[in-house]
């Protein structure tokens, strides 16, 4: 025992000061590192890697997991199972009504800024979605509906315009004309005009289809494929009349589109009805689509949600003051605006800072999710606009929203209109949304995890330990000597 501590003298005797300064900075520089990757990860995945491998790998094998109680454990294991359920309906990915063309106005952003506005995800919805609404069991009867059928699913955008010229050369078939106005048309009257010539090609193929429907289930399918492609059609005219201007027959031709086909509510419809009434500041004709939609047996998005609370802000908007308001309190019709602006908050909370341009737009994706940063994206690039147009709009919204969540304190165990806020809503908007030149709105905000704040306590301590070593080599010698042997004793 005396060799051993005699040994242990010696050792920490033949200690020069240089060793402490190796040691202090390389713990120092260590530390320092995992502090970066530390802070990457939770920028890049919102959780702390530290955290995750422990709960993950560590905790099993220490024992983390209670088999105690069988009844128990069952149970929780019925409500992960619900609340899995639930948060995968609640994470539902949908079509952007007002999704933009890819050649017109996706593909010239690119070549004007280098960058890349659809994610490989995204594109990758689309071309399932195209496959769902344009192709059917049937294609192989008429050799150019084949052809459109491996070209819905080639990856190689030249190699899908080739294939719809191809299928041109065969028959006059309108899904190829859609593909062209979608990808190679680079203006918007170079894509009306093919979706025009789509129209006619799409409305006799209906027709035909139309009387072979009830001589079998594959005459069917393809009828109902035809319907939708004919409804695709129209939509997308309108859109194009819309773009261009011509807002009233953009509106006559979404009515009509409605009134003829009630029951594919699919494509949102409605959504961009309203925006067209927004912009000829038709505001009694959009009340009456709000009170046919704004239902509670429909499904809300940001568009229904935040149209209402604009409809409400215009009647008081212009004369609303927050030190008048703080003095006399609310009128019952302010008392209404304030509260159609909080139920918008809480359905999407992210769209306030893009319609009081606090955080930058960004071209809208082809996909949304509900409740999410890629729903409030798309609602404020297209309706910016129409709350600048009503005067105090944006004023009431900046004075009052935030309000909201004093409201919901704890946005994701409890909710007061909706549904409490999902929880998967930020891992679906980083495949949805470029993450490399836009930064995903998150709810709540996350507080930095506790490895985060560990690491860079353990290497600011480190640093100035070092950098006292440095300046008191013999100072710090003595205290190191002082502090083991204190240990040892």
């Amino acid at each position: 025992m005396f060799g051993t501590e005699s040994s242990l003298s010696m050792f920490l005797n033949t200690l020069t000061p240089k060793f402490y300064v190796a040691l202090t900075g390389t713990s120092s520089l260590i530390s320092g590192l995992i502090l970066i990757f530390e802070w990457w990860y939770f920028r890049k995945y919102g959780t702390s890697f530290i955290e995750q491998v422990s709960v993950s790998h560590l905790r099993p094998l220490l024992g983390g997991v209670d088999n105690s109680s069988p009844t128990n454990t069952n149970t929780s294991n019925g409500d992960a199972a619900d609340s899995s359920r639930q948060s995968v309906s609640e994470c539902k990915v949908w079509r952007n009504p007002l999704n933009l063309f890819r050649g017109a106005e996706y593909n010239r952003y690119t070549w004007v800024t280098g960058r890349e506005p659809l994610t490989y995800y995204d594109m990758n919805l689309s071309a399932q979605d195209h496959q769902t609404f344009f192709t059917c069991d049937s294609d192989h009867i008429r050799p150019a509906d084949a052809i459109m059928q491996k070209a819905w699913r080639e990856r190689n955008p030249q190699a899908r315009i080739s294939a719809a010229h191809e299928a041109l050369e065969l028959d006059d078939c309108a899904t190829a004309y859609i593909l062209l106005a979608e990808e190679e048309a680079t203006t918007i009257v170079e894509a009306e005009k093919l979706f025009k010539q789509a129209l006619k090609a799409g409305e006799g193929c209906c027709r035909r289809s139309q009387q072979l429907q009830h001589h079998g289930t594959q005459y069917e399918a393809q009828h109902r494929r035809d319907t939708n492609v004919v409804v695709y059609i129209k939509r997308r005219l309108a859109m194009c009349s819309r773009k261009l201007g011509r807002t009233r027959e953009a509106v006559k031709m979404m009515r009509d589109l409605m009134k003829e086909f009630p029951l594919l509510s699919m494509f949102n419809i409605h959504e961009n009805l309203l925006e067209s009434l927004l912009e000829l500041q038709n505001y009694a004709d959009v009340q009456a689509v709000l009170a046919k939609y704004d239902d509670i047996s429909l499904p809300k998005s940001a568009t229904i949600c935040y149209t209402a609370a604009l409809l409400k802000a215009r009647a008081v908007s212009d004369k609303f003051s927050p030190e008048a308001a703080s003095r006399r309190g609310l009128s019952t019709a302010e008392m209404n605006a304030v509260e159609a602006i909080h139920r918008a908050v809480e359905f999407n909370p992210h769209v306030p800072k893009y319609l009081l341009e606090m955080k930058s737009l960004i071209l809208p994706p082809e996909h949304i999710l509900k409740r999410g940063d890629s729903e409030a994206v798309a609602y404020a690039f297209f309706h910016l606009q129409h709350w600048k147009r009503v005067e105090g709009a944006l004023n009431l919204l900046h004075c009052t929203w935030e309000g909201t969540f004093r409201m919901i304190p704890y946005p994701l165990e409890k909710g007061h209109l909706f549904y409490p806020y999902p929880i998967c809503t930020e891992t679906a908007d980083r495949e949805l949304l470029p993450t490399v030149f836009h930064e995903v709105s998150v709810y709540p905000k996350k507080e930095l995890p506790f490895f985060i704040l560990f690491t860079a306590g353990l290497c600011s301590f480190t640093a100035m330990l070092a950098l006292l070593t440095h300046q008191f080599p013999e100072l710090m010698g003595v205290f190191a000597k002082a502090v083991i042997t204190i240990n040892k004793d």
